[in-house]
Parts: C-alpha cells; structure tokens; sequence
C-alpha cells in the first residue's frame, strides 16, 4: 500500500519553485490515484504539449502507472487518446451527458444537488468541494466532514474531498466515507 494512493494530485504550476515537469515526475512517483492537468490558463495548443509530456510520464515514470485526467478539453483528451476526462459541472452539464469514448469523467460538486445532476449526468467520480479553507480560495468557508458524510452517504460512486485537504486530515476525510481526497499545493510543493 502507498501512503498517497487515495489521493488526486491536481497541478498548478504557479505552486511550483522549480522545473514542473520534474515536479510531476516526484508526484508520480509517489503512487497518487491519479493526477489531473488543470493549467486552466494555458492556450490549447501549450496545453496539448504539456499533457503529451505529463501523460508520457504518468504511464512510463513509475512502477505502476499514474491515471491521467485531462482537465475541461474534450478535444485533447480525445486527440492524445487519454481515456480519463475531468469536466466542470456547469461544463459537463452545458453538454447534457458525459462525453462518450471515456473510460472515467469526474466532476466537481459543491451540494447535495449538485452530487444528484452530476450522477444524472453519467458522472464517473465525484469531486466534493470545499471541505477545508484553503490558501487557493481564501475567505471561502469549508464546508467540514458532516458535508463530506452527508454527501457520501447518498452517492454510488467515488467521492473524493477537494480543499484544504493535506496528508495530515485524509484519514477523517476517509472516515467520513470519502474514497479519498485532492491534493494540490501538498503535491506541488513536496520537497
């Protein structure tokens, strides 16, 4: 058993001291569930290039290979033939159905409605958020572990906890019925 491996790292590369594609190499190496490539502000065509390199070394850097998510850009994961796709609710919703040839779509919820329109939607993965107050979005309330239990306990699919979420709080988080938890300065800042 990996110490990591009920968690999703998710990038930011403003997070990261040093070279990121080296970053990316130490988190893989680490055995997380998977990995999901956010870069929200990349252009399309920096994004392709970047998820080319951060999938290449997902399945070929470990022992085990690292499941990658392609982050919002169908169009991507379809042109690199990366089987996993992360999609935004409003996103996933605005298409009225997951996207077919995926083995795995997940998506983000931040209510018990919106966990039910996800699971209508064909939804995959649960990503529940905001658990704990986070550096990422200051001033946002968490919303604790009776909301992780709630949603959890009513849900047939994997949930996994997002904000302020750090090796230290997984095992509540999991107590509470979460699958695991996301991760994202924990990952990209680790020494």
């Amino acid at each position: 058993m990996h110490p990591y491996e009920n968690l999703i790292a998710v990038t930011d590369r403003s997070l990261c001291s040093g070279d990121f594609l080296a970053q990316i190499k130490k988190i893989v190496s680490l055995h997380p569930h998977s990995l999901i490539l956010r870069e929200r502000d990349l252009p399309d065509e920096e994004y392709l290039l970047l998820a080319r390199q951060v999938q290449a070394i997902c399945e070929k850097e470990a022992d085990v290979k690292v499941p990658f998510f392609v982050h919002s850009r169908i169009g991507i994961a379809r042109q690199i033939g990366c089987p996993n796709l992360h999609l935004p609710l409003p996103a996933l919703s605005a298409l009225g159905s997951r996207p077919e040839g995926f083995a795995c779509v997940s998506t983000t919820s931040h209510s018990m409605e919106d966990m039910q329109q996800a699971l209508a939607l064909g939804a995959d993965l649960i990503i529940l958020g905001t658990i704990f107050e986070t550096e990422c979005k200051k001033g946002l309330r968490g919303r604790g572990l009776a909301f992780v239990e709630e949603i959890c306990s009513a849900c047939p699919v994997p949930v996994y906890a997002i904000g302020g979420i750090k090796e230290s709080n997984i095992d509540a988080v999991m107590a509470a019925g979460a699958a695991g938890g996301c991760m994202m300065s924990g990952f990209m800042k680790k020494q």
